[in-house]
């Protein structure tokens, strides 16, 4: 099977917050819906300062939103360039970066409150390894968040496809569809880590005028914005609790 291309992240450098012309910019605009939903949901659950890992964390756009909500953040990635950017760009200058590896997570078990892993499951070989470490380092009642692709052909359309039409300087094999998760075996995974009380959300792209002037010029207008739906046919999120 095709091998995801997870070398991209290191070539992006600053692009990561201003490049319009890249995939990178949908990644910012899901974020501006997501990250602020999630926040306000670890303030509800888990309380002020609560300590947050988020695991593949990139450029850090939920990471330093995290932050200047209050919470102590760890941002983990495996590309130390992208880590240069997330810490250039975090105002609180108090994230903690680190490279690392997902699948061998460097903390103690049940070091953490919330662990987060935005954009990043469809990019390894191993999800259900990835859950079990962050189920392993959540304390008890600790809340899990991911957000990901449902493999179907829809998702291979929209997601493949679809940004390759529509969005310049998309990298060869950003996403490939077997890598992609079902909500039926995310729910799985979640299980066997010991996760509970399992909740799913869709997203979409908001159908805006945004949105038709991307596919009219090729550029993601800054406005450019995606909404919740019940639907979890393309992109989802994923809740669980550590029981």
């Amino acid at each position: 099977m095709t091998p995801v291309n997870n070398a991209l992240y290191d070539e992006l450098g600053e692009r990561w917050y201003t490049a319009q012309d890249d995939p990178v910019a949908l990644l910012r605009a899901e974020g501006r819906l997501r990250n602020p939903w999630i926040a306000t949901e670890i303030a509800a659950r888990c309380g002020a300062g609560a300590a947050v890992l988020d695991i593949g964390c990139g450029g850090g756009f939920l990471s330093n939103e995290l932050a200047r909500a209050g919470f102590a953040v760890t941002g983990l990635d495996q590309s130390a360039e992208s880590l240069s950017i997330a810490q250039s760009h975090d105002t609180t200058h108090s994230v903690h970066y680190e490279v690392g590896n997902a699948m061998r997570l460097p903390y103690p078990e049940v070091s953490f409150s919330a662990v987060c892993a935005m954009d990043f499951l469809e990019h390894v070989e191993d999800p259900a390894g990835v859950i079990r470490e962050a189920a392993r380092v959540l304390r008890p009642g600790g809340l899990f968040f991911a957000s990901t692709f449902n493999r179907n052909w829809l998702s291979w359309l929209v997601v493949i496809k679809g940004v390759e039409w529509f969005v310049p300087n998309v990298p060869p094999n950003m996403h490939v569809l077997h890598l992609f998760i079902t909500p039926r075996e995310m729910a799985r995974y979640c299980q066997a880590a010991g996760l509970h009380r399992i909740r799913f959300r869709g997203l979409r792209p908001r159908l805006n005028r945004a949105f038709w002037r991307l596919l009219w010029t090729r550029v993601v207008p800054e406005d450019f914005e995606f909404t919740f739906t019940s639907s979890l046919l393309t992109g989802y999120l994923v809740t669980a609790e550590k029981a």
